[in-house]
């Protein structure tokens, strides 16, 4: 009989996630950079930037990996925004996902290319936000509301 370890704890684990706000100054309007889903759930949704953290992995280097594995974006560096865990925000269960967030400007932006999990780019004004997946439009108001101050610098 295998002895449980004094360590392992009956509680529910969540899947933890990483997503990335991606701002993007476009002669002086910013909008938002947004991919469109390949797969389920919200297959051809757009979405935020992100995925699943590794095992290991710091939230942090997720945000990064993950930006650059769906849209081809290298940035050297994230902000911290929030976490967010509200029950049933994702169908394939309890998800809790950490969120950053980054400027960066157009001739940058074009480089992007859809890649991994993401179908498709496009860049959309933050009052003209097409459907979003799980809940990505409240991240995205709730970014652009407290955000105003420094996307308007």
């Amino acid at each position: 009989m295998k002895k449980e370890s004094s360590y392992c704890y009956k509680y529910p684990r969540p899947a933890y996630t990483s997503d990335c706000l991606v701002f993007v100054r476009t002669n002086g309007i910013i909008k938002i950079l947004l991919i469109k889903r390949k797969n389920n759930p919200f297959k051809d949704y757009y979405a935020l930037p992100g995925g699943f953290v590794d095992e290991g992995e710091t939230s942090y280097k997720a945000a990064i990996r993950e930006l650059k594995e769906e849209t081809g974006l290298e940035v050297d560096k994230v902000n911290f925004f929030g976490v967010f865990d509200t029950p049933g925000r994702d169908p394939r269960g309890w998800t809790i996902s950490a969120v950053y967030y980054v400027f960066i400007e157009d001739k940058v932006a074009k480089k992007s290319k859809a890649g991994d999990d993401a179908s498709g780019i496009k860049l959309f004004l933050p009052d003209k936000l097409p459907s979003l997946a799980f809940d990505h439009k409240k991240i995205v108001e709730k970014a652009v509301k407290k955000l105003t101050p420094i996307i308007h610098k």
